[in-house]
């Protein structure tokens, strides 16, 4: 089924049909994986996690090793409660069995004639990771993000500007080989600096991009004498970084759009929101997701806060180029639930995970740089904010002090202005983090700074800026 004349219907028809002719198509990639019940959902996956031990086995040099130095039977591996039991690995332990610190790469699973295409993560942490994907292991990738793309709505017929870049990292890739099989339409334009013809002339349904690159978008049409609420796109669809809800709000407001949350990593973890929006679901048959508290040296229940663990999981026969079991993402999250969903899905669903990265300690209370957000994003701040920030921290905890310093973007002019801004921040703030708020005016200070468009240091930096920055000694 198509629109025909989609186009040039009047936008609240055309939104009707579209919504009718999305859902009417089917919501669901596969029905009968995401909408298993929870018994058989498990039976697969314990099913799929013996097959990918017993090949980890036959063919990854770093688990053979892995196995034999722990003395792990990889027969004894029978279910996903038995991957508790084994060891973890992170991305320090992939770097230090590849090149340069080791002969070859020992991750690797399948000769080089299999490799498809290699992979490097960003490496903001040391030497990049390296990661090797067979056509099995995109095909399995585009699956995933082609289950969140239908699961948000997207169906034949959409056309969707990918403002991710291509190349090293798998995101572009991966959502332009989902939308072949869902019979989309990609505008691969890569930056979100594409001209606004782009919109104007080829009627784009959806955006992928992150929140500042959104707004971004939103500005300079608003420049160009056209509102936002007003073009063909009908979803956005925010991912590759972790946000706040006030940030996303204030989105799904500018656009007068339904903005969706994903998330992924080049190690393999694609999890999408439904229409439902509580949560990000987990594609249970393709990766295993545990939550491990490094604190406690354990893995916690449901509902509780740690670290993201995966392993990926073959289906009987498949083949992959880099295998991880066990491994630390080293990004925060929680399992919310593993009843199924008012969409009729049934594999789990989690929070929104933060990278460990963005996050700094200060005086025993991790603060990420969505705390930071969370309290820009006040709704009433935005009167005057643009949303742009960055956050230092400074001063020697040794000496009994410490300071966050917040600079926010923005036409705040008036001493009135400023007061409600920065009352504002500090309420959200420290509504989340109550140990900073008594130890404030003794060991920490929070202050803030306020600067035209174009002041923050951030504005002079290339690339995805860091907006939470350590810069004590």
């Amino acid at each position: 089924m198509t629109i025909i004349g989609g186009d040039h219907l009047p936008g609240k028809i055309y939104d009707i049909l579209h919504e009718r002719y999305a859902m009417g198509a089917g919501s669901f990639y596969r029905e009968d994986i995401e909408c298993l019940p929870r018994e058989e959902l498990d039976a697969l996956i314990n099913e799929r996690v013996r097959y990918t031990i017993t090949y980890a086995a036959n063919h990854s040099p770093f688990y053979r090793a892995w196995f034999r130095e722990h003395g792990i039977d990889p027969g004894s591996i029978r279910s996903h409660e038995d991957l508790r039991l084994l060891p973890m690995v992170s991305g320090k332990t992939i770097r230090e069995h590849q090149p340069p610190v080791t002969p070859e790469f020992m991750f690797r699973s399948v000769g080089w004639d299999e490799v498809f295409t290699i992979h490097e993560t960003s490496g903001t942490s040391g030497t990049p990771k390296g990661f090797f994907l067979t056509w099995d292991d995109w095909e399995r990738y585009a699956e995933k993000y082609a289950r969140s793309f239908v699961s948000q709505g997207f169906s034949q017929g959409d056309r969707i500007i990918i403002c991710a870049s291509y190349g090293m990292n798998v995101g572009a890739n991966t959502m332009t080989l989902a939308a072949r099989n869902i019979r989309m339409t990609i505008i691969p334009v890569g930056k979100c600096t594409f001209p606004n013809r782009i919109i104007t002339s080829y009627h784009p349904t959806g955006i992928v991009g992150s929140v500042f690159k959104l707004l971004h978008l939103a500005k300079r049409l608003k420049e160009e004498g056209i509102a936002p609420q007003d073009v063909s796109v009908r979803r956005l669809v925010v991912g590759g970084e972790s946000f706040s809800e006030e940030a996303r709000a204030y989105l799904a407001e500018v656009w007068d759009r339904d903005v969706f949350n994903t998330y992924g990593s080049t190690e393999g973890t694609m999890c999408g929101e439904c229409t439902v929006r509580q949560g990000l679901h987990v594609p249970e048959d393709l990766v295993h997701l545990d939550v491990y508290d490094p604190a406690l040296k354990d893995f916690v229940t449901d509902g509780d806060c740690g670290r993201a663990v995966l392993t990926t999981l073959l289906p009987r026969g498949g083949r992959a180029g880099t295998l991880l079991i066990n491994y630390d993402t080293e990004d925060t999250t929680v399992v919310m639930t593993r009843e199924p969903c008012s969409c009729g899905r049934t594999h789990m669903k989690i929070m929104n995970p933060q990278r460990e990265a963005e996050t700094i300690w200060i005086l025993g209370t991790p603060v990420n740089k969505v705390d930071i957000e969370r309290g820009v994003f006040q709704r009433e701040n935005m009167e005057y904010l643009t949303g742009e920030y960055e956050a230092f921290v400074y001063g020697d905890e040794d000496r009994g002090e410490t300071v966050l310093r917040v600079s926010m973007e923005g036409q705040v002019v008036s001493p009135g202005e400023q007061e409600l801004v920065t009352e504002n921040f500090r309420r959200s703030f420290y509504r989340w983090k109550p140990g900073l708020s008594a130890a404030e005016g003794d060991t920490f200070s929070l202050v803030f700074h306020f600067t035209p468009p174009g002041g923050l240091e951030l504005s002079r930096l290339k690339g995805r800026p860091r907006r939470l920055v350590d810069r004590r000694a």
